[in-house]
């Protein structure tokens, strides 16, 4: 009962730093997929654009 004790209050001792550490880790991903989104919608975006004005000559 004491090691149940003993684990259980570790672990919410420890809660806070493991919270403050994943939060950098967090923050780098979401950081990393908005510059992927950012760079899959501007090529995206400056492929539609070259593609009108294509068209816009064709005619």
């Amino acid at each position: 009962m004491e090691n149940l004790i003993g684990l259980v209050l570790g672990s919410v001792l420890q809660a806070p730093v493991l919270i403050s550490e994943s939060r950098q880790v967090v923050g780098l991903l979401a950081a990393a997929a908005v510059a992927v989104l950012a760079a899959r919608l501007g090529w995206l975006g400056t492929d539609r654009l070259i593609a009108r004005r294509g068209r816009a000559d064709q005619d």
